[in-house]
């Protein structure tokens, strides 16, 4: 599964950094489900799940590994929502799933969390 949603046609070509230079910049349109001063919630534009919001922080942070000289006040507020969103995901569903994603898996180079439920839509 790859982290990143697809670009559209037509956005140039795929970047590091999907959130910060399409989503966060509002270049790509997303269906937000929360956001705060710091932290954006939305629907994933190319989802893998039926349900499938990714939840990331409105400054850059590499990964959960590398915080790239940033303080832990960015995780700190990510989770807040991702437990926000989880909450509510398993009320509406029965359950969900959060992951993210390091190293090599991590197509997009900015933290962010996976917020799901139900099978894969695809392989």
């Amino acid at each position: 599964m790859s982290d990143s949603p697809d670009v559209p046609a037509g956005a140039g070509p795929a970047t590091e950094d999907f959130y910060c230079d399409e989503a966060l910049s509002g270049r790509t349109a997303v269906d937000v489900v929360v956001e705060t001063d710091t932290v954006l919630a939305f629907h994933h534009t190319h989802p893998f799940w039926p349900v499938h919001i990714v939840v990331v922080p409105k400054q850059h942070v590499p990964s959960l590994i590398d915080l790239g000289g940033g303080d832990m006040s960015a995780v700190h507020d990510v989770l807040s929502v991702v437990r926000h969103v989880a909450r509510q995901v398993a009320a509406d569903h029965g359950a969900c799933r959060v992951l993210t994603n390091l190293g090599d898996y991590q197509d997009s180079k900015h933290l962010h969390f996976h917020v799901n439920y139900g099978e894969p839509l695809r392989d």
